[in-house]
């Protein structure tokens, strides 16, 4: 059965998420072939919009497909290295922040949900087979320790106080190394 899915030229991240949802659910079902369902990450994560949404959703999911990525997800993430490098190390960055914060706050449940989107996005990193993420991981950690560099203004937008650049040098560190 051929699959009526397909990803639209400037999709949105909102869209790209909803999209991802249903690639998903096909990829659970079996109603996408391996070919559909790599074909239609990889023109999904060739766009930034696109590959922050794909992101949004495979990350959060709470099916384990994103637990252990089937080899056809690698083979679509490194399709897209100008996209999906940057976007991993700032998924790692936040996610790692969401974790001290709910905790914080004493929501426990919340604060598991980030842990699971920062171990998947480490897992992705450390398997994928993108030369320019080790770079980029080291820019953001010259970045978080020093307050200058790359990433600088994206650390200022979200208002990273000390604590929170810690915890982020603290993630980003066995992956540098």
């Amino acid at each position: 059965m051929k699959s009526s899915l397909s990803v639209p030229e400037n999709i949105s991240d909102q869209e790209a998420s909803a999209l991802t949802q249903e690639i998903m659910s096909g990829m659970e079902t079996g109603q996408l072939s391996e070919a559909e369902t790599e074909a239609l990450i990889t023109k999904l994560v060739k766009s930034k919009d696109g590959a922050r949404g794909f992101f949004i959703s495979y990350l959060t999911d709470s099916r384990p497909l994103a637990d252990n990525p089937s080899p056809l997800i690698f083979r679509a993430l490194e399709s897209a290295p100008d996209t999906v490098p940057e976007l991993l190390a700032k998924n790692l960055a936040m996610s790692s922040v969401m974790i001290v914060y709910h905790q914080q706050n004493q929501n426990e449940e919340t604060a598991r949900g980030s842990a699971k989107v920062r171990s998947r996005t480490i897992n992705l990193i450390k398997n994928l087979n993108l030369p320019v993420i080790h770079k980029i991981l080291q820019e953001l950690y010259r970045s978080v320790t020093t307050g200058e560099g790359n990433y600088k203004e994206f650390l200022e937008r979200f208002g990273y106080d000390t604590q929170q650049r810690q915890v982020i040098a603290e993630a980003l560190q066995p992956l540098i190394d």
